[in-house]
């Protein structure tokens, strides 16, 4: 949930010049300029096409900026794409959200201000022409970790887009580290101030963080409701509505099985390491939100870092006991909190560029290599939704990869 991420948000700017060590995880010279990144290619048959979209939700005031009159958003579309020439490929980032994320972001030990993040180009393309020949296709929302933009996870969203999955990425304003709207005005988070408001009585940060994931599920549901209307459209008649599933990463995980416990529109949910209860720390029992307590009756999937399963998170086990629908868990061996977002490719590149300390690269992303990690996420969330979405037989990963073991293993 919010566990270390919000904590790190509020500590960033004391910890991302640290651990200057001898034993480094590169002997490449350290990078003349701004660090530019890669993002790796998806894998499935689609070519990708992306828009983005500003939402406004007008029946309900910003809850976290309270002169706010109303609640704004920013979404992607990620979408299989009929060709793609002539339309460039889609920042990963805008130039105010790479500012933004710049000065506040989850890294751990990485000086995040020698990077261009703005540089970074996704295997997504503007405005490509939608594949209409086998549509319409499944809807899978994603919700990012707390403090994180929606575009940190567009290595495991450009995937499914394309397997033929329309995606749409969601940034939750005040939240995200900064959001980025049409006309170029930027808004950043006010997380860090909120924490540390809350800090250190445990009953005000239980309610922040019951407060983060109530506006993070009605953000998802509002969402829900407009998007046949806001669609472009390309994009008419494009979307199964019908066959809707949700993913997300630390609290996005959260949100998403809170929403389709909320709202029985989401038919099925996958939450990569998020816990599912009022707490900062995994371990910790107590503070269970409703899913939690009263469990799901349609397919979730549970995939834990390295030594999160029913038996370390109290919050799954609860969630786990209390479901009567199909229930998956799995554990990435070596994966570590934020091994299930774009950072998986990008602190590679950065200790090499930098000569960041093998342990840093560690920290964030754990001891699996992105060889490994990266294709074992992907395969583990197509074949959930091609089983639970699509009504497909699909392979199970933990019979092709060693890394993946299914909980009580």
């Amino acid at each position: 949930m919010l566990t270390r991420r919000t904590a790190l948000l509020s500590a960033v700017a004391a910890t991302a010049l640290s651990a200057v060590s001898a034993r480094t995880a590169s002997t490449e010279p350290r990078a003349a300029g701004p660090v530019r990144l890669t993002l790796p290619e998806p894998g499935g048959p689609y070519p990708v096409g992306t828009t983005a979209l500003r939402l406004v939700d007008t029946a309900r005031a910003d809850p976290w900026i309270t002169a706010q009159p109303y609640r704004e958003l920013m979404i992607s579309i990620r979408y299989p794409a009929r060709d793609t020439g002539g339309h460039p490929r889609a920042p990963q980032m805008l130039p105010g959200e790479a500012a933004g994320f710049a000065a506040v972001n989850n890294l751990t030990g990485v000086p995040a201000d020698q990077v261009d993040w703005a540089a970074t180009r996704t295997h997504a393309h503007a405005d490509a022409p939608v594949d209409r020949d086998r549509g319409p296709h499944p809807v899978v929302c994603y919700s990012p970790g707390t403090g994180d933009p929606r575009s940190l996870g567009t290595t495991l969203c450009d995937d499914l887009a394309s397997r033929g999955y329309v995606v749409v990425m969601l940034d939750h304003t005040y939240d995200a580290t900064a959001v980025q709207f049409p006309d170029g005005r930027v808004e950043r988070t006010v997380l860090p101030a909120e924490f540390d408001k809350a800090y250190p009585d445990k009953r005000r940060i239980a309610a922040l963080l019951k407060k983060t994931v109530d506006v993070r599920v009605a953000d998802t549901r509002f969402l829900l409701d407009e998007l046949p209307r806001a669609l472009p459209r390309d994009l008419h008649g494009v979307l199964d509505l019908d066959r809707v599933g949700m993913f997300g990463h630390s609290a996005g995980g959260f949100t998403a099985l809170q929403t389709m416990h909320d709202d029985r529109r989401i038919a099925a949910g996958a939450n990569l390491d998020g816990v599912v209860a009022y707490v900062q720390n995994d371990d910790e029992s107590g503070h269970l939100s409703t899913v939690a307590a009263d469990g799901l009756d349609r397919p979730f999937l549970l995939i834990g870092k390295d030594g999160n399963d029913l038996s370390t998170v109290p919050s799954w086990n609860a969630l786990w006991r209390h479901s009567r629908g199909p229930r998956e868990g799995l554990t990435l061996c070596g994966a570590e909190h934020a091994t299930f977002t774009d950072e998986e490719a990008m602190i590679p590149q950065l200790a090499r560029r930098l000569g960041l300390p093998r342990e840093t690269v560690e920290l964030n992303i754990g001891t699996i290599a992105p060889a490994r990690a990266i294709p074992a996420e992907r395969l583990c969330l197509a074949s959930f939704f091609d089983r639970r979405l699509r009504g497909r037989k699909a392979a199970d990963p933990s019979a092709s990869v060693p890394e993946v073991r299914p909980f009580g293993r």
